[in-house]
């Protein structure tokens, strides 16, 4: 079975914010599937889907994210992060279809103490970015058309992150307490969709052998954890909500069961220089998130 090339874009991950982005982005040329449809857990649902809706590519934004919860159960995270992306990959294989399969700055240790570039060795130190490692692998072998985009601390105006739980948290306290020393790329769901879509409408043109691999996706710009929690809560000023204290504190000072990378900023010049991508600054980003955040509760 081959898919025609005028088909839809299969977007995996249900009601995730990637997926979300795309549809609304994306509009009648996406396709938007999730469980029970589409699960990972359930295989033969896989080669179903793709027979079913026969799309022109497939953009996989499904995977196991709770990254604590990945500790105890690993079967779980293997399941939706390796075993099942990579019978995907072989379903989109079959077909002849390009695959776009999203990954994470947790493949990473984050003791380099410079951006990763995608030829640095992964190093991961959870359950949660050994599976994404392997299943980067697992992918790339079963499927000669794949593109992986490692991204880092995706966020939102629709589902739960970060930024969202920041202004929540902002509204109801005058003070809050951040970690202060982990860096990396804040990065737009929306932002990443539309880079996926762009990428998309460069693989229409036909697909190019030197398009296969790995490459990093994030937002353009860095911070830390508390940086990126004092912008969004100063953009909430901006709608009528009070500015709290927002005090920096050590990782140590708020243990979570898997470790998080100290330092996983992304170098994304191949990105940009192979398939001409390059994803806003997040500044820029976070600006319009909480705009689109306070409109909504307006509306």
């Amino acid at each position: 079975m081959s898919s025609p090339p005028n088909g839809p874009i299969l977007v995996t991950g249900g009601n995730g914010q990637l997926a979300t982005s795309l549809e609304r982005l994306g509009q009648e040329k996406v396709i938007r599937v999730g469980r029970p449809e589409f699960d990972f857990d359930r295989p033969d649902t896989i080669a179903a889907t793709i027979e079913k809706y026969r799309p022109s590519a497939v953009v996989n934004a499904a995977a196991w994210t709770a990254v604590d919860l990945a500790e105890t159960d690993i079967e779980g995270a293997r399941r939706a992060n390796e075993t099942g992306p990579a019978e995907l990959a072989r379903a989109c294989a079959q077909a002849d279809i390009p695959l776009i399969h999203v990954s994470t700055d947790y493949v990473y240790a984050g003791d380099k103490g410079a951006p990763y570039v995608e030829s640095d060795p992964v190093s991961p130190e959870t359950v949660y970015g050994r599976t994404k490692a392997n299943g980067e692998q697992a992918v790339l072998a079963a499927n000669p058309k794949t593109i992986i985009l490692r991204t880092s601390w995706v966020y939102a105006p629709h589902g739960k992150n970060f930024v969202k739980t920041m202004l929540n948290a902002g509204a109801k306290n005058p003070q809050l307490k951040v970690v202060g020393d982990q860096c990396g790329n804040p990065t737009s769901a929306d932002d990443l969709a539309e880079a996926i879509l762009n990428i998309l409408a460069k693989l229409e043109a036909g697909w190019q052998v030197e398009y296969a691999g790995i490459y990093h996706a994030s937002g353009t710009g860095e911070t830390t954890w508390h940086g990126l929690a004092v912008a969004a809560l100063e953009e909430a000023t901006k709608y009528g909500q009070a500015m709290p204290e927002v005090f920096a504190i050590r990782t140590q000072d708020w243990p979570t069961p898997a470790k998080r990378p100290q330092d996983s900023r992304l170098d994304c010049t191949k990105l940009e220089q192979t398939l001409g991508v390059k994803l806003p600054h997040w500044r820029e980003s976070i600006t319009r998130t909480v705009r689109q955040i306070f409109h909504a509760k307006a509306g």
